[in-house]
């Protein structure tokens, strides 16, 4: 028996590879299949399962697209009803895999099709749980997302998560590995730990969802508590999820049409899309085509874009570095973003060289900052998260953060000069552009963050650790 996770960092999303005398299974896989088509061949092995834990909300899954290419069946749990061909398995249903078992149960809460897969060694023993979104590393997933359950509050569900984890999860060996759907980073949890691996045992000592003298009220309460409103575009990837989507080699195509810098503006023109620049924030501090979005590759790329342009269905134009075009295009799609209509053909090189108009965003040292602030009183907004900026601040920032920027565009004055930071200086370019495309052009990026004022001798309110933040 071989059990692999594929981790994602962008996603904080894990995906997994389980193989048993030839025959494979695949639980909640990414939208790009190749890598499993691969592993399995390598293996010389073949793809019998397609296990999906419920209807993702913050990635769309590689599930359709696997079973098209390989021949597996995707299976969901009760009340997984999907508008494509699949095996909506009862609670307690075992699956044969090689010379392992995998039991289904049903364990609803995050969502009410959620269901967590068990994995029985050849001895019929309890090896390892597979548990999607309803049992994170620290944590418990939010029950405020499920789509079918309308006429039920988040504490109704959070009430039947408690059930799904005391008569189904606690009651497993304690030396039962628990594999998680997500980690530190995804919006589907607000405390998970940044292991990725952990035990049953563990979590009963260390989570505080699972206390042994927890009552519901408590729960409920404490899972409840606290929650972000979800980004926008969850909706539309679980509708995606539950009725299927295109092929991602369509999409890839689509993508990859070469756009000269004339055709490149005359295509933003008649489309409205979206100019979605994706290089590095140096690059696009330093020039960039005037109104276009920055969204840099090399952070936390697809959430971000589903955070902030919000509609999947929003027509996109693509400003890349040099050999990334597929990698943006597939981890575009892997949040449901499949229209974009083609990229900057030769990158942003080619429409400078094509004398066009550019913009830049202008800068200030943490040092020079520092040095100002103590002259006169700067408006400085931190677009960090808020619990970012209770726990450390400069004591007169107003917070901003970017996942909300739109309900804070008041607080941008439209004269005099706005000072923008946020931790180390990839998500206040972000908003700075986001700005800079409304036509508020006064503003002034902080370089390095509050990574690099912390180092200068500018007045910050002292740290309070997140943990204990109310």
């Amino acid at each position: 028996m071989k059990v692999e996770q594929i981790y994602t960092g962008c996603l904080a999303q894990g995906a997994y590879y389980i193989e048993s005398d030839g025959e494979v299974a695949i639980i909640d896989p990414l939208r790009e299949v190749k890598s499993y088509i691969d592993r399995a061949d390598k293996d010389g092995a073949k793809i019998k399962y397609i296990f999906e834990t419920h209807f993702h909300a913050d990635f769309v899954s590689g599930h359709v697209t696997l079973s098209e290419k390989s021949g597996a069946p995707i299976v969901f749990g009760p009340n997984g009803e999907t508008e494509f061909d699949s095996i909506i398995a009862k609670d307690n249903q075992e699956f044969k895999l090689g010379k392992v078992t995998i039991k289904v149960l049903h364990t609803p809460g995050h969502t009410m099709e959620s269901t967590s897969y068990l994995l029985l060694d050849e001895n019929g023993k309890e090896h390892s749980l597979f548990s999607g979104d309803t049992l994170f590393l620290g944590d418990v997933g939010r029950p405020d997302l499920a789509q079918k359950a309308a006429d039920m509050t988040m504490e109704d569900l959070a009430g039947i998560l408690y059930d799904s984890l005391r008569n189904k999860i606690m009651t497993l060996p304690d030396d039962t590995v628990v594999y998680p759907g997500h980690g530190a980073g995804s919006a589907c949890g607000k405390n998970m730990s940044k292991e990725t691996v952990g035990s049953i045992g563990e979590q009963k000592e260390i989570n505080y969802a699972l206390r042994a003298d927890m009552t519901k009220e408590e729960f409920v309460k404490e899972v409840t508590e606290g929650i972000a409103p979800p980004p926008a575009y969850f909706p539309m990837n679980v509708m995606m999820n539950k009725k299927g989507y295109a092929s991602i080699d369509e999409v890839i195509k689509k993508g990859k049409i070469g756009l000269s810098p004339k055709a490149f503006e005359i295509a933003a023109n008649e489309t409205e899309a979206i100019i979605l620049d994706v290089r590095h924030q140096s690059e696009f501090v330093k020039s960039h085509i005037p109104n276009s979005i920055f969204i840099g590759i090399d952070g936390g790329f697809a959430p971000w874009v589903g955070a902030l342009v919000k509609d999947v269905k929003q027509p996109l134009l693509l400003i890349t570095a040099e050999g990334r075009l597929e990698e943006t295009i597939v981890r575009l799609s892997r949040v449901g973003f499949d229209n974009a209509l083609g990229y900057l053909e030769g990158g942003f090189e080619a429409w400078q060289a094509d004398g066009k108009e550019v913009d830049s965003i202008e800068t200030i040292s943490a040092q020079d900052f520092a040095e100002l602030t103590n002259k006169e009183e700067l408006h400085v907004l931190d677009v960090r998260k808020e619990g970012e900026f209770e726990s450390s601040h400069i004591s007169n920032a107003e917070n901003t953060p970017l996942s909300n920027l739109n309900d804070y565009l008041s607080q941008f004055k439209t004269e005099g000069t706005n000072y923008t930071h946020c931790a180390g200086g990839y998500r206040s370019v972000i908003a700075n552009s986001i700005l800079k495309s409304r036509g508020i052009h006064n503003v002034i990026d902080v370089l390095g963050g509050f990574g690099a004022i912390k180092k200068t001798d500018i007045e910050i309110t002292n740290f309070v650790c997140p943990s204990t933040l109310k």
